[in-house]
Formats: C-alpha cells, sequence, structure tokens
C-alpha cells in the first residue's frame, strides 16, 4: 500500500477535477470522491482544484479536514494546484 509522502507522480492516481465548481458543489463532490475511493478501497487520490484566488484550494482543506475517512493530505510539491489524500481503507 502507498503511502502520501512516497507519492512522487501522480498521473496514476484516480482525480476529480473542481475547476468552475463553487463552495458547496466541491464540498459535496469531494466528500463522494472520497467515498467512492473508500468503497473500492483506493486510498490515495488527487483532487485538482487549481491556484485561482484559492476559494476551492480552502474549500477543499477544510472539507478534508472534516472528514474522518482522511487520514492527510498535503500539497503535491510540483504543481499548487493539486492536493494528494490519503484515506483510511
Amino acid at each position: 500500500m502507498m503511502h502520501l509522502n512516497n507519492i512522487i507522480y501522480i498521473d496514476s492516481l484516480p482525480k476529480i477535477d473542481l475547476h468552475g465548481y463553487d463552495r458547496e458543489t466541491a464540498r459535496v463532490a469531494i466528500n463522494d470522491f472520497i467515498n467512492d475511493n473508500y468503497k473500492i478501497k483506493n486510498n490515495l487520490f488527487c483532487i485538482v482544484h487549481g491556484i485561482g484566488s484559492g476559494v476551492l484550494r480552502q474549500t477543499t482543506s477544510d472539507t478534508l479536514k472534516k472528514n474522518k475517512k482522511v487520514i492527510d493530505f498535503k500539497t503535491y510539491y510540483f504543481n499548487q494546484g493539486c492536493t494528494i489524500v490519503e484515506i483510511e481503507i
């Protein structure tokens, strides 16, 4: 099983792209994506929120902090517009 700190290449990870979403739609989409990955026993995935004004990045962070399945998350080192998430399986 991979862990968050071992990730270098994210192209093979499942992704959700939040470009064009508002706060509430993004929050619902993130929680649904977490639940979907939990069901298929996938512990790592990527959320693409973009850089922009930071609204979606903050919404992503707030949503992940509140979700009990989330073990850890961090901004991807090579792209500040992506957050990598590790969930409990």
